[in-house]
């Protein structure tokens, strides 16, 4: 599947970290930041509406070292970005 990002949040780079803050109308939102390592920081912006999950662990893959398990841990942190509303499937 493939995703793009939600408009209603901004993401800020902090060195190698990335903040990504929800900027809602909603008051318990605007309580809540996402800081995400290097690698989900990579990930988050490899996602662009255009790669597939596949596509995206083949060049995390690429430039970082093998790790067991890779996809089946970017699926669930893709999954978690949606669960937050960060990113939304394309149509």
């Amino acid at each position: 599947m493939i995703y793009h990002k939600d408009d209603s949040f901004v993401a800020r780079r902090l060195d190698e970290e990335l903040i990504l803050i929800p900027v809602r109308n909603k008051i318990s939102d605007m309580n809540y930041i996402y800081i995400l390592n290097e690698v989900g920081a990579r990930i988050w912006e490899l996602i662009d509406g255009l790669r597939d999950a596949k596509d995206i662990v083949r060049i995390i893959q690429e430039e970082y070292e093998p790790v067991e398990d890779l996809e089946a841990d970017l699926l669930e942190f893709i999954a978690d970005l949606e669960k937050i509303g960060a990113i939304r499937p394309s149509a």
